[in-house]
């Protein structure tokens, strides 16, 4: 990374193409916000098979009877232990476990290089079977001769490092087998969890890319200018980072950051896009981002098209996210910053008052006695919702009076659906 940035650093001119098997969130979210260009290679070398992975609990009878069958084909083991301090001990026992059919190596950081280019030659050459190793295989080692890869503690790595180390097996046209093993008992973390799910469910050939997605969505997309690579767009979330991203890629570039009223809307319904609708999480991240950025019953009709064409008919939620995207658009022309609902009523926040078209909006028949004004630094006006009223409808029912109110809709206009 340090040696890439220094060449940018040095020839400003050149330009500079990036291979990844999977890129780090911070430059697919660059790629995704179109400050880079980025293209995908989703062609497989020629009789190339994904590699079979499993998670599972570590189980020394299970693992060594796995290594048994990579040795009785003529096969070579990588295992994976992350630790100096105890990683020969491991390999005894794994001598141990294998005897004479084993011929183990050990391979780690600490060791001086003449050390590690003589076991990595004797593996090449076939003198070593099982290469017991930490980290330090997860580039650049190719032999097509290695097809099982167990890796100690696999819940403590990234989810873009395991796919790099499990990219080191299945380089040939004979099946690999990749064994993902956590302490027995211990009680996974939720990022975690997440990490060996995606890790098992993208096995595929192609699959970087989608692991990289889903690496997005977990670690957050990092520090475009600085050296970080995750993290904060978990701290603001996906919608407001790409907002503040082109802000400050506007202001770099010496162009106007245009001012914009934004509204946040936080209602008691179901609006979410499930799983079972659209599976792939790249997808979804992407829809997402496409339907907070919808600004009219244009931009909703086309997308709602879109689905249909692609996905089928919208479930209740999709219509409801929607609606809401909807809502917070036309909110946001008629100055209104947030809507939230609390305890059976809509409270409405207001960047700047307006006596008069407040008063025309309470001569409406329907808000009869429903309305409440709270004036002062942050005004805002409370409405009090129906039983059995949706607050949906009845929010997008009273933005679009509102926006009428200052004659800024046509009369005629509809409100935006609600659910």
């Amino acid at each position: 990374m340090k040696h890439k940035e220094k060449l940018k650093e040095r020839f400003a001119q050149v330009d500079v193409l990036t291979l990844s098997a999977t890129p780090i969130p911070r430059t697919l979210n660059m790629a995704m916000s179109g400050i880079r260009d980025m293209s995908t290679l989703e062609e497989p070398p020629a009789d190339r098979l994904p590699v079979q992975t499993y998670v599972l609990e570590h189980n020394w009878p299970v693992l060594a009877d796995a290594m048994r069958r990579e040795l009785e084909r003529g096969g070579q083991v990588f295992y994976l232990h992350n630790r100096v301090e105890t990683i020969d001990r491991t390999a005894a026992r794994i001598q141990q476990m294998l005897g004479e059919d084993a011929a183990v190596g050990v391979a780690h950081g600490k060791m001086t290089q003449e050390a590690i280019d003589d076991v990595m030659s004797r593996m090449t050459d076939g003198e070593i079977n099982i290469l017991v190793c930490t980290t330090i295989i997860e580039t650049g080692i190719d032999l097509p001769n290695a097809n099982t890869l167990i890796i100690e503690d696999a819940d403590h790595l990234g989810l873009a490092q395991l796919h790099q180390l499990r990219g080191r097996v299945g380089r040939s046209t004979r099946r690999a087998f990749a064994y993902l093993t956590y302490r027995r008992g211990k009680v996974l973390t939720e990022v975690a969890a997440k990490r060996l799910s995606a890790i098992r469910e993208f096995a595929e050939f192609g699959s970087g890319f989608k692991i990289a997605m889903r690496d997005l969505e977990i670690r957050g997309a990092g520090n475009v200018l600085g050296p970080e690579q995750s993290g904060f767009m978990l701290s603001v979330g996906y919608d407001m980072y790409l907002k503040l991203l082109e802000e400050a890629v506007l202001t770099e570039q010496g162009q106007p950051v245009p001012a914009r009223t934004e509204c946040a809307a936080d209602l008691s319904i179901a609006a979410s896009i499930p799983d079972r609708y659209v599976p792939a999480p790249e997808q979804r991240m992407d829809l997402y981002r496409r339907i907070a950025a919808i600004r009219s019953e244009e931009d909703a009709d086309d997308l709602v098209d879109e689905l249909i064409d692609r996905y089928g008919e919208p479930p209740r939620t999709v219509n409801n996210l929607i609606s809401v995207a909807l809502l917070r658009a036309a909110a946001a022309q008629a100055d209104i910053t947030d809507i939230s609902q609390k305890s059976g009523q809509l409270v409405f926040t207001l960047s700047q008052f307006d006596l008069e078209r407040f008063s025309r909006l309470c001569g409406a028949e329907k808000y009869k006695n429903r309305l409440l004004l709270t004036p002062g630094d942050t005004p805002r006006f409370t409405l009090r919702l129906k039983k059995e009223e949706n607050p949906l409808r009845a929010a997008s029912g009273l933005v679009a009076d509102y926006s009428r109110a200052e004659g800024a809709l046509p009369p005629d206009k509809p409100a935006a659906p609600g659910a």
